[in-house]
């Protein structure tokens, strides 16, 4: 019979479904096992990234549940957001139809792939039964302090319309549409990430046996703790002295307080204006901060930017020395990092060394290397390595780590500042000036503020009868059956918020509500939740490193803080796995290079698409899509039909790993059946320890290859045919969890009872890896001569000498001095001969 896999694998699809055999609850006795790989976005269409993450985690999900665990393998649909409502404009409909009728497209596809999830738990973040609970954490952290509004300079991006996060400006680019991103003073919401900046930087330490180092690295380097000290120049005033006003720099370097000669102001600093109020260099300096405003941030900080300033004819005095200190505004000072000012010390940074260099600025030398003396008019560039203290008075010939101590001290003892900490990481502004999100639950009134919604009027549910603006502006300021209201305190008049969240709001805790997705009376089932959580295994895309996972860090405990969770970390372990490529490209319609998995399963099954993506390459591993290699994936599973069809009528219905040492009696029984248990052995580590599933294929193939050997020699006697039947059992469990439904159709064929995915993993054991005889290579000069078999556990010398003695390695050594052999039993015999 030919092999059908469009039948076949429909076949099995109706059978697990109809039979709920993916089905799972938190009433179990079973250990359990949480696996999830990050949900999608709803496009349309899958894509063969998509393809290669799920199943991988199919893979670990099936092998899991055969190891005896009871899992969790859940799917939904990360469904707000730009694209959708872009998408719905571009093709005049609107985003809640364009978005349900994919995930419609997207699960039939998934289905067709075979994945082992639970579907009764889908969700889909655009439902008001998902976000109402977003909205109701919106209220406790609101009134947890964890959400404030303010004013302040924003990414903007002019072509979606709305406001970025600092994680979502890449280079200069918005994230989603790789626009030039402006800045815009707006007034946002934002939750207070950076009160949790300490202990996700600590965490990170109970992350790393089960993360990437990578990625564990790129979130402490975004963290970006620093430790220094707070310094306060005061401001000159008329008469030249302090006028009581002050600027405060934060410095890691406090050793070089002393060489501070002038200091370094963001243009977006709030003293700015003050500072030029009144003075002839006003207009140059209101130039500068509008020239420098809209500048990209990134190249703000980067290394070859030139270095541009404009004085602001104000001064600050040194604490510590006394000296005059011009003031600046420099491009390369950013408001968001530190204090947004600088003390500036040219003779130790080399930044401020090009800024003085350009513009005149007075240096001085305050750290020497030992046993040298700089001059200010010789140096090429700033000092930055260690050395001594001088010009700093009390501090001269302190080495200058011992010397920041010292300084710090002095500064906390005397009030002219204090030890601190500071981090790069900032508040996350959730506020998108989109339509296609969750409300945010705040209402304005005249009489009373900002308000926040009561838990009773939620949902406060997104319209959708409305039409978006071709534009891409929300149409929901527009809205006045949307945004006017009553306040919820006084009854009143009132206004609604009209921005939408952050889509990255909804990614951040819906792997939690999978636990209990159908509750309609809380978040979360709480006895799911501690049951089920955290996730055992994560997978998805190192390019969500900073965005998704610190922030479903951060509101994991921010919920915990709130009462919802026992948890502090919500993924114990995490894959990131490599991409698709094609001709050695990341595949994308623009390049012409889309291999499309609906037309491959079409013409090759689900099984050949799966086994090809998770044969090509280790999974963390990028690779390049091969018309060849699905071509070779096809043709493998079809030699393992045409092995069963050939057997057919030999194979009896057993277990894997069932045949006993008596039914292999013969020379090739005990190889076949020593060659299974080491397969079972090889795959079962490859898949369990570091899911190899490359390599643990591989060591399958090979079992087929030695089955074909065998077949022949071994199925005319009840003993050669049960190490057969054994054989081939074993090589579909093992590829139950890779190739599920060639796996179930042959497991059936041959007579078996119950279905093989429900087959627990096979074991393997000592006495059938145990050998009579081993195989012994045996070289001369590093060259292949021959192989000998000799008894296993053969000492070094009788290896020697059946080396020595095989015929064709016997003839090589005429003629010639052995200098030397080289035993390692078990594998080679090398002879040296010169």
């Amino acid at each position: 019979m030919k092999y059908d896999p469009q039948s076949i694998e429909t076949k099995w699809q109706r059978t697990w479904e109809e039979s709920g055999a993916f089905h799972c609850d938190h009433h179990s006795g079973k250990p359990k096992y949480y696996v999830l790989e990050m949900f999608p976005y709803p496009s349309g269409n899958i894509h063969m990234g998509h393809v290669r993450n799920y199943s991988i985690g199919d893979v670990v999900a099936r092998f899991k549940r055969m190891q005896g665990f009871n899992v969790l393998h859940p799917m939904g649909w990360d469904a707000f957001g730009l694209p959708a409502e872009n998408a719905a404009i571009k093709h005049g409909t609107h985003p809640a139809k364009w978005t349900f009728s994919n995930i419609d497209n997207m699960r039939s596809q998934l289905r067709r792939l075979g994945y082992s999830y639970d579907w009764r738990r889908e969700l889909a973040t655009c439902t008001p039964e998902y976000y109402r609970w977003e909205q109701q954490f919106f209220l406790r952290f609101f009134e947890k302090g964890l959400v404030y509004r303010k004013q302040a300079p924003q990414n903007w991006c002019p072509k979606c319309h709305t406001v970025l996060a600092n994680e979502q400006v890449i280079e200069g680019l918005c994230w989603r549409c790789d626009s030039a991103v402006e800045q815009k003073n707006l007034t946002q919401w934002f939750l207070r990430i950076t009160d949790y900046a300490e202990e996700l930087l600590a965490d990170l330490d109970k992350l790393e046996a089960g993360w990437p180092e990578r990625v564990v690295s790129m979130q402490r380097n975004w963290i970006g703790k620093s430790i220094g000290a707070e310094i306060a120049f005061p401001l000159e005033g008329a008469d030249g002295s302090g006028n009581g006003a002050s600027i405060t720099v934060f410095t890691t370097r406090q050793d070089t307080v002393f060489g501070a000669t002038f200091m370094s102001l963001a243009p977006e600093h709030p003293l700015v204006e003050q500072l030029i109020d009144g003075k002839p260099e006003a207009p140059a300096v209101r130039a500068f901060v509008e020239r420098i405003h809209n500048m990209d941030r990134i190249v703000r900080q980067s290394d070859d930017l030139e270095k541009e300033g404009v004085f602001t004819g104000a001064y600050c005095v040194n604490p510590f020395t006394g000296r005059r200190m011009p003031i600046w505004v420099a491009n390369f000072v950013l408001a968001e990092y530190g204090t947004g000012a600088v003390m500036a010390v040219p003779a130790h940074d080399q930044r401020d060394f090009e800024f003085a260099r350009k513009y005149g600025l007075p240096m001085q030398v305050v750290i020497q290397p030992e046993g040298d003396a700089l001059d200010t008019a010789a140096m090429q560039a700033a000092w930055t390595e260690a050395g001594v203290l001088v010009n700093s008075g009390e501090f001269d010939g302190l080495p200058n780590e011992a010397a920041k101590q010292k300084i710090a001290d002095s500064l906390e003892s005397s009030g002219k500042g204090r030890r601190t900490v500071n981090y790069r990481l900032r508040d996350w502004n959730i506020s998108r000036q989109r339509y296609w999100g969750a409300p945010i639950p705040v209402v304005y009134c005249d009489d009373c503020g900002v308000v926040a919604e009561k838990d009773e009027n939620l949902p406060v549910l997104l319209p959708l009868e409305v039409r978006t603006h071709e534009d891409g502006r929300s149409p929901l300021p527009d809205t006045p059956e949307f945004a006017d209201c009553a306040c919820p305190k006084c009854g009143g008049k009132a206004r609604r918020e009209t921005d939408t969240m952050d889509t990255f709001v909804e990614s951040s805790w819906y792997f939690a509500r999978y636990t209990s997705a159908r509750k309609d009376d809380g978040a979360f089932d709480p006895a799911a939740l501690k049951y089920w959580m955290p996730v055992d295994q994560y997978i998805g895309g190192v390019e969500h490193a900073i965005l998704h996972l610190l922030y479903s860090r951060f509101f994991v405990k921010a919920l915990r803080d709130c009462g919802y969770i026992e948890l502090d970390e919500p993924f114990a372990n995490l894959l990131t796995q490599g991409m698709v490529l094609k001709e050695g490209a990341k595949m994308s319609k623009s390049k012409g290079n889309v291999v499309d998995p609906t037309e491959m399963i079409a013409r090759y099954g689900a099984d050949t698409v799966r086994l090809f993506c998770l044969f090509a390459a280790p999974p963390e591993r990028d690779f390049d899509w091969s018309d060849t290699g699905i071509e070779g994936a096809y043709r493998f599973i079809g030699r393992i039909w045409r092995l069963a069809e050939e057997l057919s009528g030999v194979l009896l219905p057993v277990k894997a790993c069932s045949a006993t040492a008596a039914d292999a009696a013969t020379p090739q029984g005990k190889d076949l059946r020593n060659k299974e248990h080491a397969t079972v052995r090889k795959a079962g580590a490859d898949i369990s320890d570091r899911f190899q599933f490359n390599t643990a294929i591989a060591a399958v193939m090979e079992l087929v290859n030695a089955l074909y050997l065998a077949k022949d020699e071994l199925s005319g006697d009840e003993g050669g045919r049960r190490v057969l039947s054994s054989a081939v059992a074993t090589v579909l469990t093992l590829l139950s969890p890779i190739t599920p439904h060639l796996s179930e159709e042959l497991w059936e064929a041959v007579g078996n009872a119950g279905r093989v995915t429900d087959e627990p993993w096979p074991q393997w054991s000592e006495e059938a890896l145990a050998r009579d005889e081993e195989t012994i290579v045996v070289q001369i000069n590093g060259k292949l001569r021959g192989r000998v078999s000799v008894p296993a556990g053969a000492d070094a010398k009788a290896i020697e000498a059946a080396a020595l003695s095989e015929p064709n390695v016997a003839r090589h050594l005429e003629s010639v001095t052995v200098r030397k052999v080289v035993v390692i039993p078990g594998k080679l015999v090398n002879v040296v001969v010169g």
